[in-house]
């Protein structure tokens, strides 16, 4: 139930009711909206808030929804239940047309996957369309003018052949009548044929009319220009009338014949047609709410509700107009403890604007349209709304501004229950104040034994004690800067409110000795309750701006604690799996030294230690050892190895100079030739296989061919020509240890290069505007170094338009092998114009 009946009027719902209709797009939309009403059911609200929503998604998403000739042609329908009536050409054009909207409509909502738009869908299923109506109505309409073809039948293509071969013969006749009577002086050199009455005649002097033999079919208001038809094209113009008679009749012939092919489904199209007004309608809602940045907040079957920035709709309106912000509100009515909210404050503060406010949106809500709130808000659903607002005075009732309050109290206490949302402005107001406020003290006690719900604005301090002892009741205050002495129009929860009256006086200029007069009047106790309630809010507002740059303050210290933490881990992470591949590179090194070694052995085995072929064998040796110490950190086990390995062979060595002499003691002494003939390390001569680094450099090479004073080096896998006085030799010991240091701070370089770089990654990208192969080149390079960055998650921003970018971008990404998937962006945060790409690292 919804009371008063002026409830639209006060909440100025029919504002709202007129925004809506003018985005229909025909009258069938618009009665729609005259018929849309207050709703108690859960299931049929959120039925119709679902279809608003899936619509906004249309609206905001697809450019291909049919939106042309939206035309009701109902009353042409209904005329032609009786046999022998017709439609005419136009409105059969108009049927052919809107009945190809309805289709198309079908055909939309049909190409879609099955779970998308799943509401819409629901009334597309019921929809029936004709198409062999439609192809009999397009054989025999011509569409550019409306009109029937003359192949719509044999006789009307005779009829119009012989029309126009009549109208050429009259047309023909007349001109040269009219040219004789331009030679003759008869008629004006610029006169042409005009048409009266269907009929061709020659514009003529009123003094010349007898001159031309004819009949007079018309004359000028002011009786100087007769219109005369000559007497040789009388007979042709009757032939030619009779020919529009019977091309009429033929015309209605055809016209009946369709009538009654379309009569047997004159119902289901009506329905048809029904369907597009309630498309025009839904579609009129989504395009409202867009405008007031709607939304579908979560629903709840009971009557609990918390409203997140919730804005009044026409007052977001009138400020967008004017480029001002709205102060948005935020409320909560919840059972058992804060079911009726009290407010209170200074005058024009904005107390009557938050109770229209809850007024109007939760009636909107009800009525299936879109809200103007935060989206992680929570709706009600209310079986009756009661409003007091406003005066109600009547001469003819016999009521008073106080009794037509009473009136709507004693409505409110006799029919409130669990299920009423109440709203009342300047609760107890127009009569004595102290009876006044006893008397809305009980009503409000009665009330919230009833457990209703409620919005109400006050100025008494009996109500606000009250609220403030009372479970289900709970005060709230329409907060005031006192320094500025302005309202701020934000509500607050949980305390009472001044009025600031004295405040507000001073500030007009009322004089300081009558507001201190004032005060002595009311009392010191009043006066300081006033003061401490004034003193509670700027208090409570100075905390809670502490409490925020503290709240702000702590999550910004834990988002830099919770990035720190990330780093030490992918740290500790980046170093086990530097380790690890630097054990098992070392591990192959060892083993690959290993088998070097065996190789040397075996040579000088084979060739019975023969002394070059010894020589150059170790020689191989030292450049496999020097090579490999610089690359790994177990040179302290190869050299281990390698003497294991030389003391091993030396006691077969001794073995076997005992059994074969000379040949095993030479052999002997090949081996230990190396040792003894170790020279002194000489910095200064380069020579073939020396280590040398160049001049102000770290990272060390080899010597590889000297050419005069030019030397060809080995840096890693880089071979350059160097001039050697820009070399320094350096031992093989001490390269080692370049080298190893050289490696190490390589990758403690890269390292640190990829932290910075995670602190400096955006996962967003913008590639509009770029052409297909330098977009799709970018994209790879940012998911490269997301990858590497280790982010989940990236979003390609694309745009819209025709849709190749982004068809091109997925299909790179689909072959794209550490892209998990991708799919557009929620509508709130672009849509199809995004793509979120989802990454397995």
């Amino acid at each position: 139930m919804i009371y008063p009946t002026s409830f639209e009027d006060k909440i100025k719902f029919s504002k709202i009711r007129e925004l809506v209709k003018n985005n229909c797009l025909s009258q069938l939309g618009k009665e729609k909206v005259d018929t849309m009403t207050f709703s108690e059911s859960y299931d049929e609200i959120i039925l119709q808030q679902n279809q608003t929503f899936e619509f906004k998604r249309i609206c905001i998403e697809e450019d291909k929804f049919p939106v042309g000739y939206f035309i009701d042609v109902r009353e042409p329908l209904v005329r032609i239940r009786t046999e022998g009536r017709f439609m005419e050409e136009k409105e059969l054009f108009d049927l052919l047309r809107s009945m190809q909207t309805i289709n198309a409509i079908c055909r939309f909502f049909n190409s879609k996957e099955p779970e998308e738009y799943s509401h819409l869908k629901e009334l597309v299923a019921q929809v029936s369309v004709f198409p062999f109506l439609m192809d009999g109505i397009e054989y025999i309409l011509d569409k550019k003018n409306a009109r029937l073809k003359d192949s719509a039948s044999a006789e009307l293509s005779r009829i119009r052949s012989e029309m126009a071969s009549k109208q050429t013969a009259v047309s023909r006749k007349l001109n040269s009548i009219l040219k004789e009577a331009k030679q003759d002086g008869l008629v004006d050199p610029d006169v042409s044929i005009s048409i009266r009455d269907g009929r061709a005649v020659i514009p003529i002097p009123a003094g010349n009319k007898r001159k031309i033999s004819g009949i007079v079919q018309d004359e000028s208001a002011t009786g100087k220009t007769s219109f005369i038809e000559p007497t040789a094209v009388v007979e042709l113009n009757n032939e030619l009338r009779e020919l529009e008679y019977a091309e009429r009749r033929e015309v209605m012939r055809i016209l009946i014949a369709v009538a009654d092919k379309i009569r047997p489904y004159i119902d289901e199209l009506l329905e048809s047609y029904n369907f597009m007004g309630i498309m025009d309608f839904i579609r009129a809602k989504a395009k409202f709410g867009i405008s007031i940045n709607a939304t579908l907040p979560t629903c709840k079957n009971q009557q609990d509700f918390e409203w997140i920035d919730a804005t009044h709709p026409l007052l977001f309106l009138q400020h967008q107009a004017a480029n001002k912000e709205v102060i948005p509100l935020t409320i909560e009515l919840s059972s058992p403890s804060q079911r009726i909210i009290l407010i209170s404050g200074p005058n024009a503060g904005g107390k009557s604007v938050c109770l229209q406010t809850v007024g109007l949106v939760q009636y909107m809500f009800q009525c299936g349209l879109l809200v103007p709130m935060n989206e992680g808000s929570s709706m009600g659903i209310f079986k009756d709304i009661f409003m007091d607002m406003g005066d109600e005075q009547s001469i003819e009732n016999d009521l008073s501004t106080y009794s037509s309050h009473l009136f709507n109290m004693k409505h409110f206490l006799r029919f409130s229950s669990k299920k009423t949302l109440i709203l009342i402005d300047e609760f107890g107001t127009g009569t004595e104040p102290m009876l006044g406020g006893a008397i809305a003290e009980s009503v409000l006690e009665q009330l919230n034994t009833e457990g209703v719900y409620g919005v109400i604005t006050t100025h008494y301090t009996n109500l606000k004690h009250m609220a403030a002892q009372t479970e289900g009741i709970e005060n709230g205050a329409m907060l005031f800067d006192t320094g500025r002495i302005q309202p701020l129009y934000k509500l607050q929860i949980a305390q009472p409110g001044s009025s600031f009256a004295f405040e507000i006086a001073r500030k007009i200029g009322l004089p300081e000795n009558i507001l201190h007069a004032a005060k002595e009047k009311i009392g010191q106790e009043h006066v300081d309750y006033d003061k401490n309630l004034r003193e509670i809010v700027r208090d409570k507002r100075y905390w809670e701006q502490k409490r925020d740059k503290i709240r702000i303050n702590d999550k910004k210290l834990a988002d830099v604690l919770e990035r720190y933490q990330l780093e030490l881990q992918n740290a500790k992470k980046e170093r086990k799996e530097i380790i690890r591949e630097a054990k098992a590179e070392a591990e192959s090194l060892l083993n690959n030294a290993n088998k070097e070694i065996e190789k040397t052995i075996r040579q000088i085995k084979e060739t019975q230690a023969e002394k070059e072929k010894t020589k150059e064998a170790r020689k191989n040796l030292e450049l496999f050892k020097e090579k490999t110490a610089a690359q790994t950190e177990n040179d302290a086990k190869i050299e281990r190895k390698i003497q294991q390995i030389q003391e091993r062979e030396k006691r077969k060595a001794d073995k076997a100079n005992k059994a074969s002499g000379n040949l095993s003691a030479q052999a002997n002494s090949n081996a230990q030739a190396p040792k003894e003939k170790k020279k002194a390390f000489d910095k200064f001569t380069i020579e073939k296989g020396d280590v040398v680094k160049l001049a102000g450099q770290s990272l060390p090479g080899e010597v590889m061919e000297i050419k005069g004073k030019e030397a060809i080096v080995a840096f890693g896998s880089i071979i350059t020509t160097v001039k050697t006085n820009r070399l320094e030799k350096i031992s093989k010991n001490a390269a080692k240890k370049q080298l190893l240091d050289h490696n190490q701070f390589t990758v403690s370089n890269a390292a640190e290069k990829v932290r910075q770089r995670k602190l400096t990654i955006k996962p967003d990208i913008d590639i509009r505007g770029m052409r297909v192969e330098e977009a799709i080149q970018t994209v790879i390079n940012h998911l490269d170094e997301a990858i590497m960055c280790e982010l989940p998650e990236v979003k390609i921003l694309h745009g819209k338009g025709t849709g190749a970018l982004r068809e091109m971008i997925r299909q790179q990404l689909a072959i794209t092998p550490f892209v998990t998937s991708y799919k557009d962006a929620h509508i709130q945060e672009g849509g199809s114009g995004i793509t979120v790409v989802k990454l397995d690292w």
